[in-house]
């Protein structure tokens, strides 16, 4: 019987087969030498899915790589049916000659990851429709509430999420970046991030997330699923 996983639980089910667990997903990414045979991963892992593709996987075919995620559209999150889809999709792709690689660590192109908007706001309520509207966007499955994130419909831009704010800050930014990374990543990426100029504001939530600033202030968060369960 399909059950929703823990964070804990999904992470540790997949690493193994080169799937990273972010923000309610498996991501891998299989690397390809051309359009041609990212396509034919593609049918390959929607093969493998079957009847449940439509409600599990999502796709993304380009010249150098596919990038795979899975998650119960159901459920908006991972489950025991996504745990066995990703296994069966490496099992096969591996057969084909491919390798899923969330390609972790310094040197790698990039690792899989998601990006989110934060909002600051005193009145989530009164701006979140008109996030809404002017960006196309719709009610994540099972969050329809007048403070709950936001979604692209169509799976290309980044979910927007709102930060309840206790007062005005007139000095600090109302918008930041959110970028959820494996858990792996979080160091290379905090470390190529100060090397590059930033500065590290805040660790005390860490590992479930790092805030981190440019050198006017600009602030983004690189962040993890560990640290959240519990």
């Amino acid at each position: 019987m399909e059950r929703k996983l823990s964070r804990q639980e999904a992470s540790d089910a997949v690493g193994g087969d080169g799937w990273r667990y972010i923000l309610g997903t498996l991501q891998t990414s299989v690397p390809v030498g051309s359009m041609a045979r990212g396509t034919g991963v593609a049918a390959d892992a929607v093969a493998v899915c079957g009847d449940d593709a439509d409600r599990h996987l999502r796709v993304d075919v380009r010249p150098g790589r596919v990038l795979l995620a899975l998650q119960s559209t159901a459920h908006a999150a991972v489950t025991t049916r996504d745990v066995d889809l990703a296994c069966r999709i490496s099992a096969a792709l591996g057969a084909a000659g491919f390798v899923t690689d969330p390609e972790v660590g310094a040197g790698a192109p990039r690792s899989v990851q998601l990006l989110e908007i934060a909002i600051d706001a005193l009145d989530i309520a009164a701006i979140r429709p008109f996030w809404k509207a002017v960006l196309g966007y719709t009610d994540e499955a099972g969050a329809d509430g007048p403070v709950d994130a936001l979604v692209d419909p169509v799976g290309q831009g980044p979910a927007v999420w709102f930060q309840q704010m206790d007062r005005p800050r007139p000095q600090r930014n109302r918008i930041h970046l959110d970028i959820s990374v494996p858990h792996d990543e979080a160091p290379w990426r905090i470390e190529a991030a100060l090397a590059a100029g930033g500065r590290l504001k805040s660790a005390g939530h860490a590992p479930s997330f790092w805030v981190l600033a440019d050198a006017e202030g600009n602030e983004a968060c690189v962040t993890t699923w560990q640290g959240r369960d519990g």
